[in-house]
Formats: C-alpha cells, structure tokens, sequence
C-alpha cells in the first residue's frame, strides 16, 4: 500500500540528493528518530496521530495508509525494525511541483548504480526537502515499511508510507531471481518473466525507487518479455470453448505458500455468476493447454472476470486438477 505526496502539474527543476555517508549526523539521526516513531505509531494502530503528523494533502486522503496500517498492524506489533541508510532529496524551491523529480543518490559507476547508490523518480512533487527511510521489520512474515518524510519548519511530517512484504511463499527477491534464470536458461520464457516481476517487486521496498539490483532485474527480463501474454500494458486474444477471452493483465501472487498466477480478462457482465464462472474455467484450462510451461512455475491460476465498472469475479483453479 502506497501514499504519495501531493499530485498536481508542474514545471521540472534541479534535484539534488544526499545519501547516509553525504549528510551530516544530525541530519541522518533526526530521518531515523521520525521513522521510528511513525513505525511505533503504525505499530500501535494509531492511524489518528499519524494522520495528525501528515503533511496536509496525505491528511486529507489518508484511508489508503489507514488500510494499509490495519492490515500490516498483528505482524508490526512486537517486531524489531531496522532503520537502512536514508536519503534526503531536496527539490528546487519555488511554487509549482516538478513536473518529473529525478534524484540520482550515492556514487555511480561506468556502468551506472552500484551497490550503495540509488535513483528515485517521483511525478508531480512540491518543492522542498524530502527525506526517505526504510526500515527492515523482523516479524513473522518478513517485510519493509518505508517513509517518505517532508520536511516542515524544524521537523518531518509524514508524506508517504509503504508497507511491502519481503518475501512471497517463503522466499525473497534473490530466490525468485535466481528461479527466473533457471527458467530462461530452459526455455521457459514465459515463467521466467513472472518470476523476474516478482524478484523485482520484493527486491524495490519503494517503487518509485530503483538501484542496482532492480536495474538489472529489469535489463535481464527484457528479454523475456512475452508477446503473447499481457505484459508492459498491452492486452492479447485467448480462444477458449468457442469464444475469443480479451486478457488485460498477468502476475503473480503468493497465496500462503503457494505461488500462483492470476489472469484478468474484460467481461460486458459479471452478474452472472454461474455463467462467468464457466468463462473463467474455460480461460484457465485454455491458457495452461496453449502455455504448459506454466504447470512448473505455479501451484494454481486465477482467473479474474473484469467489468468496464471494475466489478469483477475471479475463479481458482489448483494446477493438479487441471486436465
């Protein structure tokens, strides 16, 4: 769950950005002590106070973090957060927000980010000085907990909070990375792009952050891009019992310790249950015949009926019983 800063056009300006090892102390403590207090807040449930330390434009379209606090509350409570080295990004000042905001943090190489360094590009950001702090929570279920924090007069208000598991089925971002490979290095393309999806979202706890580990997660996955599976925004036809099914989106999901792949296809109706769910069984039994790759990569397929409302109506079916 994500909250950004304050949307609105603007104009493009100079950024500038100071990783741990470039900010003085004061600075670096002070972006560590907000953080920690937010997370004992979010720790606590209390999504009131920290409505109350939001900047203005959060405050007022606060119920996104208010789910996000509630959901990720039981695994927050009693944990140990660990605070990584921050960043402060400071945009030009002046009136309108920067049209694209782009702060490149730490030392890059020839090559470009390395280990330490990382780029953040944030649309429509307000001037001002902006700190940005992830803190590694050891709980049950391992995960990330971010803070965009805006300065405002000597101290930071809450400007953006991001709650991300670490790990998916019981593993992270280098697990599925490397399965990734194992699948491009057989021929399976097509799982090896969802897995590279799934190593890069747990790999970036922020996503309007990358680095050097998400870029080459990124340049490696080009290749494997399907043109036959909806992928980078673009739909595809599926024939199944007769009909022609318009899929609009694939990923995958972890749903306890399984990994499964969920499929959207648009439908004029889903009050039909019944009928759709008849449609979805046939798009699931269609996709794995034409795609049988995909039995190695996933435990199930979900298929999920979308309206032009976005009302929807989704169906499962474990990989075992599909014949």
């Amino acid at each position: 769950m994500l909250a950004v800063v304050l949307l609105a056009v603007g104009r493009a300006g100079g950024q500038t950005c100071l990783s741990a090892d470039d900010m003085d102390a004061a600075s670096r403590t002070a972006l560590e002590s907000a953080a920690r207090q937010y997370f004992e807040l979010a720790a606590k449930g209390d999504v009131a106070r920290l409505r109350q330390d939001a900047i203005p434009s959060l405050a007022a379209n606060f119920g996104g973090i208010e789910t996000a606090v509630k959901e990720h509350q039981e695994s927050f409570a009693g944990a140990t957060a660990t605070a990584r080295p921050p960043f402060l990004l400071q945009a030009e000042e002046g009136k309108e927000p920067l049209e694209r905001a782009e702060f490149l943090c730490g030392v890059f190489g020839k090559s470009g980010q390395t280990a330490n360094s990382a780029v953040f590009v944030i649309p429509n950001l307000p001037p001002g000085s902006y700190g940005t702090v992830i803190l590694d929570v050891a709980s049950k279920v391992p995960s990330t907990l971010s803070f965009v924090l805006q300065k405002v007069g000597n101290g930071w208000k809450l400007a953006g909070f991001y709650a991300r598991p670490a790990q998916i089925a019981g593993h992270d971002g280098k697990w599925f990375w490397d399965r990734a490979r194992e699948f491009k290095g057989k021929g399976q393309t097509r799982n090896a792009w969802f897995y590279y999806l799934e190593a890069r979202e747990l790999t970036a706890p922020v996503p309007v952050m990358s680095t050097m580990a998400t870029d080459r997660i990124y340049d490696e996955m080009q290749s494997v891009q399907p043109t036959d599976l909806p992928a980078a925004g673009n739909t595809v036809d599926l024939a199944a019992g007769g009909k022609t099914y318009k899929l609009t989106s694939a990923f995958p999901v972890g749903v306890g310790n399984d990994l499964d792949l969920v499929v959207k296809h648009a439908a004029a109706d889903v009050s039909n249950a019944n009928q759709t769910f008849q449609d979805n069984v046939a798009v699931i039994h269609a996709l794995v015949a034409k795609y049988p790759e995909l039995r190695d990569g996933f435990a199930a397929i979900i298929a999920r009926a979308v309206e032009p409302s976005g009302k929807d109506y989704g169906t499962m079916v474990a990989m075992k019983e599909i014949k």
